[in-house]
């Protein structure tokens, strides 16, 4: 079971709505609020969301890791569930990375579920070994970044956003470390696990007040 750490997100193309509107479709994705902003970074408020998961493990890259888990993912929202519901795909696909000291990292892909499914999400089927994730209000700091998110591009941009936030957390308890566990979300208008404009989360609760 995923720890209850800090987490780190990328996300592609991300507007503070509940709704995003790509190639004239509505994406509904959690709704946060920003509560403050700087030149490098921003904090937002999110809101209770829950989330469909996929553990996979024995791998050592996050673009093959988000393929496999995401893979069944949309098994699972084109109707592989106990209902046979189809569920309307949502933004942003999110994936944790918790490192571990004795072996590879364990990957977490997930899915944020509509609200209308928040409390009775449909249940996925066993073989696809999916766990709901449900989610408390936290806040999250945001850095932006261009370009794809890769194995090799992401880790700079969060080693930037953990100095940019020690900084703002100068003459606080807390100091942020660069070995945190972090994850990346990523989606587009066709859904493709690929885009252009990305961000970086962290996840600050028991960190700052400023949330």
């Amino acid at each position: 079971m995923e720890k209850p750490m800090l987490n780190l997100v990328i996300v592609i193309c991300y507007l503070c709505s509940s709704k995003l509107v790509l190639s004239g479709h509505a994406i509904e994705s959690p709704p946060y609020r920003v509560v403050h902003s700087e030149s490098e970074f921003e904090l937002r408020l999110y809101k209770e969301s829950s989330w469909m998961s996929a553990l996979v493990q024995d791998t050592t890259s996050f673009e093959k890791a988000t393929k496999d888990g995401f893979h069944r993912l949309y098994q699972y929202i084109h109707g592989a569930n106990l209902n046979s519901s189809e569920i309307s795909i949502t933004a942003p696909v999110l994936t944790s990375i918790v490192p571990s000291v004795h072996g590879p990292a364990e990957y977490y892909v997930k899915l944020y579920l509509p609200a209308k499914y928040e409390r009775t999400p449909p249940q996925p089927l066993v073989e696809l070994n999916l766990q709901l994730d449900n989610w408390r209000s936290h806040c999250i700091a945001v850095r932006k970044f261009p370009g794809f998110a890769k194995d090799d591009r992401f880790s700079k941009e969060f080693e930037t956003l953990v100095n940019s936030l020690n900084k703002h957390l100068i003459g606080k308890p807390a100091i942020l470390e660069a070995e945190s566990p972090y994850a990346i979300a990523q989606y587009n208008a066709s859904y493709h696990l690929s885009g252009r404009l990305n961000e970086v989360w962290m996840d600050l609760s028991g960190i700052t007040a400023d949330c």
